[in-house]
């Protein structure tokens, strides 16, 4: 395994910065994979943020999720692709 650590100086961009929280919460048991456990802590309330990855070819799980992070405010942010996100 490969590890990517920025160096202190340098600021992190944004998916050095995204693999930080993903690694962090997994850490404290408080990361959600897949559109099941998404959808049960976005209607929970319990998501602070929700990552989809652009490559979805399901509209209907794309729009699901769009949905219910607008209806309970929660910060969405799309990644290019699905597979490089499940490796973080």
């Amino acid at each position: 395994a490969v590890a990517v650590v920025a160096a202190e100086d340098e600021p992190m961009d944004i998916e050095q910065a995204l693999k930080a929280v993903l690694k962090s919460a997994i850490c404290h048991d408080g990361l959600a994979r897949g559109l099941h456990e998404a959808a049960k802590a976005l209607e929970k309330k319990t998501a602070k943020l929700c990552v989809l990855a652009q490559s979805c070819d399901e509209a209907a799980y794309t729009k699901l999720v769009e949905a219910l992070c607008a209806e309970h405010n929660v910060n969405l942010m799309k990644v290019a692709d699905g597979k490089e996100l499940g490796e973080w």
